[in-house]
This record gives structure tokens, C-alpha cells and sequence, in this order.
């Protein structure tokens, strides 16, 4: 399955890459799938991101098609991880997920070498939606 397009709003893109530049060397070695798929986004400005795309602190629902299980998380940088119901855009879900459109699906690898195959649900809140553009 060839990976769908995806799209991300400049904003984003450019903390998202000033967040991967302060990383220790180590760390950001692992991230070369998120840095993937920053280099293949379409960038749009953050007044023109359609309402039906996931962006940085969105909450979307997507299931994993490999078990049926539907998880609903909101996509947050790295400081504000940790909490339930969040997921850090370092994590290999975060990275997948970032920029699908609602309907679309993904093939992620998991930390164990094993793929999953990610499809996004519903977003219930995407903050360029909601008009929140400086978040």
C-alpha cells in the first residue's frame, strides 16, 4: 500500500522541524519516518487546512485494522505527552497520523518491527476548525 498524501499547515511544520533540530542525535535517529513524512507533505497555511485533516493538537479517533481496536487520542507535542488520551507526535502513531485526511488509511511500523495499518475515524476537534490558529 503506497502512503496516502498528506497535509500540514506551515505552523506546524515548522515547530515540528525546529522540535526534531533540538533533539540529541540518538533520539532524532529514530525519528527518519516522521522527517519522511514531513518531506512528502503538502504545507498549506493554517487558515486554508480543510477541516478534515488531523494537525497538531486534533483529536481523531482511528482504528487499528490489524485488531479491530478504535482508540480516540489527541495529537500533542512532546511536552504536553503523557497524559491520557494524548499521543506525542515522536510516537510512531503520533508520526503516522499527523496530516491523514478522515477516511484515509496508513501503514505504520510498530517499535517491535511489526506493521499497522491505521484508518482515521472522525476527528471531533481540530483546532484550524475551531479557528484556533496560534495554539
Amino acid at each position: 500500500m503506497s502512503k496516502p498524501p498528506i497535509t500540514v499547515s506551515r505552523i506546524d511544520m515548522e515547530r515540528i522541524e525546529a522540535l526534531l533540530e533540538r533533539l540529541p542525535p540518538v533520539e532524532a535517529d529514530k525519528l527518519d519516518a516522521l522527517r519522511a513524512e514531513l518531506d512528502r507533505a503538502d504545507v498549506v497555511e493554517p487558515a486554508a487546512m480543510p477541516d478534515h485533516i488531523v494537525t497538531m493538537n486534533s483529536t481523531v479517533t482511528f482504528e487499528d485494522e490489524s485488531n479491530g481496536e478504535k482508540l480516540t487520542l489527541t495529537l500533542v507535542y512532546p511536552a504536553a505527552a503523557g497524559t491520557p488520551g494524548t499521543v506525542s507526535i515522536l510516537a510512531p502513531v503520533g508520526s503516522a497520523l499527523l496530516g491523514l485526511a478522515q477516511g484515509q488509511q496508513i501503514d505504520w511500523p510498530t517499535p517491535d518491527g511489526r506493521k499497522r495499518r491505521l484508518k482515521v475515524l472522525e476527528i471531533a476537534y481540530q483546532p484550524e476548525a475551531a479557528g484556533h490558529f496560534h495554539r
